[in-house]
């Protein structure tokens, strides 16, 4: 049995026509490339686990290769890049900030700028994390960066740039990553699923990949681990259950109970929820979600807002017809405001259960609820009082 090696590394693009979902960023380094227009210093900032450090190490193998092709990339034959797949070469020298953020570091790496590349035309310094720099380490910086000598390069990455001083900003060339995309995602896994001869259902790499809000990296991470729950065959109920996900299939039952003003129905399905071990926050920001999902399913216009697989896109599309959009405006109202005052509530399970019945009365016909934009919080008797309970009142004298 071979090292096994995560999906994250083993898929990490080594040029950049297979860096995923950010294909604005890699034109413009390889038309640069092309063109021979290199700054000195580049900036690129984003998200975790975009493609920053990936993209920063294989612009620095580009700009160094002997024999690049037309196109900017790099020919993956020379010894320049023969050294650089295999780890070993002395132009390319990564910095962790996070860790090596003190003024002597910074001076140690002032003094490897002075000596000039022996194989290559470029010296390429990356420099992750920058924003975990010091203010004197920053300051140390300055100069060198400003005016490095002609055969060095800085990549500085960062995941926070508002961290980063005005005075580096100026100096760089600033690069912003795109979050990715949900379907971006989708694409990549289920390319890395045919690769690894994995089985997979399309609804289980949707939920991975919303998990992964944005990340390509978290995906690969959260993908690995459910193949390792589910033995290489990917179905949705295995994913949900492994991930700790709540099945959409509850969210649809609820809006089936509101819409039929059932409001015990509602409080039972609450109940199992909350006994599968799924807290009161989980489940109300994902009723906000699931509401929200239908009021976009109504329109063509905003029916691209809708992430979610083509089987429970049609779901959608058919409860969002039966609710109005007066309904989903009070509803989702709702469940914001019991969202927000989910914390400070002292007994949090009546705080939704209370939120569930207003739900479930949105539809019953009374004018006195309210305009639809901040419903009034009334609630009417769930059950019918029988007849002669009901006493007269005596009249005043």
């Amino acid at each position: 049995m071979g090292e096994y090696i995560v999906s994250a590394r083993k898929y990490r693009p080594s040029a950049f026509d297979a860096v995923v979902g950010q294909e604005a960023l890699t034109t413009t380094l390889k038309n640069a490339i092309a063109a021979g227009k290199l700054a000195h210093a580049y900036l690129f900032c984003g998200p975790r686990g975009v493609g920053k450090t990936t993209c920063a190490r294989i612009f620095a193998k580009t700009i160094n290769c002997l024999h690049p092709s037309d196109n900017g990339e790099a020919c993956d034959e020379c010894e320049s890049c023969k050294a650089f797949n295999e780890q070993r070469s002395l132009n390319i020298h990564e910095l962790d900030a996070a860790s090596n953020n003190s003024v002597e570091e910074i001076r140690a790496l002032i003094e490897k700028v002075r000596i000039p590349p022996q194989v290559g035309r470029y010296k390429v310094f990356i420099i992750d994390e920058v924003h975990m720099l010091s203010t004197a380490a920053f300051n140390a910086f300055l100069k060198t960066l400003e005016e490095p000598p002609s055969y060095v390069i800085f990549i500085l990455a960062t995941t926070e740039k508002h961290k980063i001083l005005p005075t580096i900003l100026s100096r760089c060339q600033v690069y912003d990553f795109n979050r990715m995309s949900v379907q971006t995602i989708v694409n990549h896994l289920k390319f890395v699923a045919d690769k690894e001869g994995y089985a997979y259902e399309p609804e289980a790499l949707n939920i991975i990949a919303q998990k992964a809000d944005g990340g390509m990296r978290d995906a690969l991470s959260i993908f690995d681990q459910t193949v390792s729950f589910t033995g290489g065959n990917l179905t949705y109920k295995k994913v949900i259950e492994n991930l700790n996900v709540l099945d959409y299939e509850y969210y649809f039952r609820l809006t089936d109970h509101f819409l039929k003003n059932e409001a015990a129905q509602c409080m039972l399905v609450f109940n199992e929820i909350l006994e599968k071990g799924f807290e009161g926050s989980h489940f109300i920001t994902g009723l906000a979600a699931h509401l929200r999902d239908l009021l976009v399913s109504r329109d063509a216009m905003t029916l691209p807002l809708l992430e979610v697989s083509d089987s429970i896109r049609a779901r959608y599309q058919e409860q969002s017809q039966r609710c109005t959009p007066k309904f989903l405006y009070r509803a989702i109202k709702l469940c914001s405001d019991c969202d927000l005052n989910y914390r400070a509530s002292k007994n949090k399970r009546l705080l939704v259960e209370i939120t569930l019945i207003q739900l479930s009365q949105l539809t019953l016909e009374d004018d006195s609820v309210g305009s639809g934009r901040s419903p009034e919080k009334t609630l009417k008797p769930l059950f019918d009082q029988p007849a002669g309970t009901v006493q007269q009142t005596a009249a005043p004298v």
